[in-house]
């Protein structure tokens, strides 16, 4: 539950003009940072990612300078020498993915999580979009942080709204697929794939694509 002065940090945040999907990455790289140090006290309040979110904006400010005054020729290609990914190439990326969630969103009747969960990834990926095409310096990393972020999102919707019966028949197909391989594997290393080829099968059940740039 959001405090007061929760409340007021947002209320700040939305009034310097902090894009939403800039806080969106902040407070999912201040939880990993929380869950890989394994602490035991749980986090209570939004205050304890404002250190990440100011950073993060700080950081996205930077990428804006001089940002609107490149010439086309000059966004043709990223900034970051080290991205293997053109700029057109993640550009195209975000707006088939975009075009593709919002035709989904449109076809679900009645709305549900998922429905909503993908407005609102449409709704941030136009976001991303217009800041990754318009940045002098585009940060593939950060990009890609963001679209997990919005996988993440995607996958908990879909976890509420896909039937009892349709899940547990996703899982058994899941656990007999990888149940050959159980003894060569390590625990941890079992567990992840279990969970990464249910991932995938459950996205394939709704026909979602993956925002990831790994799919690009």
């Amino acid at each position: 539950m959001l405090s007061p002065i929760d409340w007021a940090l947002i209320e700040s945040w939305k009034e310097r003009g902090v894009p939403l999907h800039v806080v969106l990455r902040a407070i999912e790289h201040a939880f990993d940072s929380h869950e890989a140090k394994k602490r035991k006290r749980s986090v209570k309040t939004l205050l304890y990612c404002q250190e990440e979110v100011e950073a993060q904006y700080a950081e996205w400010l930077e990428t804006r300078v001089g940002g609107h005054e490149a010439s086309a020729a000059e966004r043709a290609e990223p900034a970051d020498s080290v991205s293997p990914f053109s700029r057109a190439a993640v550009l195209a990326h975000l707006l088939r993915s975009r075009e593709r969630l919002a035709e989904l969103a449109e076809q679900r009747l009645p709305s549900d999580d998922l429905t909503e969960a993908l407005t609102r990834a449409v709704n941030l990926l136009a976001d991303i979009r217009e800041d990754y095409e318009t940045s002098a310096q585009p940060d593939t990393r950060k990009l890609e942080d963001s679209l997990s972020g919005l996988d993440r999102l995607l996958d908990d919707a879909i976890r509420t709204t896909i039937s009892p019966a349709d899940l547990e028949s996703a899982e058994q197909a899941v656990e007999s697929q990888v149940q050959p391989y159980k003894r060569q594997m390590e625990k941890s290393a079992y567990q992840q794939t279990r969970d990464n080829l249910l991932r995938r099968r459950l996205r394939e059940h709704f026909d979602l694509p993956r925002l990831s740039l790994f799919y690009l």
